[in-house]
């Protein structure tokens, strides 16, 4: 299209990109793309579906490069042809708009997978923190909640840490419950005064790919020394009731590691048998999107910056998934089938566009150019 052409032609590159970049949805940017050979071209060359990703999301500056994976061993064969300058700046483009899609295409779910530690345990394994994974107080008939151990100065703080269903996850906000000791008397709930939250990963980086869940006790002071923190929340006043308190973030946040940690600030609470301050929890909650399986990183130093990982065949997956939930799972595999060529995506879109509905994916979608075919 001519017109493209000279548009872009006329108005020199600076202008143009300095216009470009004023689009804040990854779909315009693919319409851009779309309408011409030269504008396809002006896009890619400048890199501007990573600049978009990065105003979206600047965690994703720590990310040093990019490899397209089979599976999540396996790579794609990256010969002379795919290790070209322009080979991987289309790449880029592709990833980097399907990450920015990403972040606001799922359903936002509980992200937490598992308790790893906390700072302190009272009774344990009784009071362990793996109780604050269980949404009710009561559980096989006892209560289900984690205690810190008492303190007489109600300055002390704990920490609960937990880890996320994947090593990219983005969290939005995390809830929180104190608990109310029900079977004490005057029923006293033992909240903090603040919470804050922090994100990371593992300081051994090969505990990225497997990151143990050990509190015991004796293990508790040296684990809050595993992590690495690259974001740290604001303080949060926390009310002394027992309902889940619910924390927005100011931003989203791209936890990159798949790491949090909760952390109770001050204490309000004595416990009359002995006059210690103590907190107690019952359940928590991280409110976000995990990216995985269709991305996932591997972290190259402790500065945090990390290889971004991109499965072309579980990303279709995901799209069918988003647009079909109801599908059983042993149904799933035929929604397997995609060709994840650059222009056959950028389509996809322009039609979900067009019909001004979610971005669908046709599970019989095929494309004669199979250069990107997962």
């Amino acid at each position: 299209m001519e017109a493209g052409s000279d548009f872009i032609q006329y108005l020199g590159s600076d202008m143009s990109i300095k216009i470009l970049t004023s689009l804040n949805d990854p779909s315009d940017l693919v319409r851009v793309s779309a309408v011409s050979i030269s504008w396809r071209q002006f896009v890619i060359a400048n890199g501007l579906s990573k600049q978009l990703c990065v105003r979206t999301c600047p965690e994703v500056s720590s990310f040093a490069n990019i490899v397209e994976v089979k599976n999540t061993i396996e790579p794609l064969d990256n010969g002379n042809e795919d290790s070209s300058e322009w080979a991987c700046l289309e790449r880029d483009h592709r990833v980097y708009a399907f990450l920015t899609r990403s972040l606001t295409l799922f359903a936002w779910k509980d992200c937490i997978s598992d308790a790893i530690v906390a700072s302190s345990t009272d009774n344990y394994p009784q009071e362990s923190i793996k109780n604050t994974l269980e949404s009710s107080d009561r559980v096989d008939q006892r209560a289900s909640y984690w205690s810190s151990k008492g303190a007489s100065n109600p300055a002390v703080p704990e920490t609960l840490t937990y880890k996320l269903a994947a090593r990219l996850c983005m969290i939005t906000e995390v809830h929180v419950q104190p608990f109310l000791a029900y079977f004490q008397f005057g029923f006293p709930i033992y909240s903090a005064k603040a919470v804050r939250f922090r994100m990371g990963h593992p300081k051994d980086l090969m505990e990225v790919e497997n990151v143990d869940t050990d509190e015991f006790p004796a293990h508790q002071e040296s684990a809050g020394d595993k992590f690495l923190w690259t974001y740290t929340s604001p303080e949060f006043p926390m009310a002394q009731e027992n309902r889940l308190q619910k924390f927005k973030l100011p931003e989203p946040v791209l936890c990159i590691g798949g790491i949090l940690q909760v952390e109770l600030l001050g204490r309000v609470q004595t416990q009359q048998m002995d006059g210690l301050y103590y907190i107690c929890i019952g359940h928590v909650q991280a409110v976000g999107r995990p990216l995985s399986p269709a991305f996932d990183i591997k972290m190259m130093d402790e500065s945090g910056k990390c290889t971004l990982e991109y499965n072309p065949e579980a990303a279709a997956h995901c799209l069918s998934l988003a647009k079909h939930p109801e599908i059983e799972p042993n149904c799933r595999p035929q929604f397997h089938r995609f060709s994840a060529s650059i222009r056959g995506w950028e389509q996809m879109i322009l039609n979900s566009l067009l019909r001004a509905g979610p971005m669908v994916l046709d599970p019989d979608f095929d494309s004669d150019d199979d250069e990107f075919l997962a």
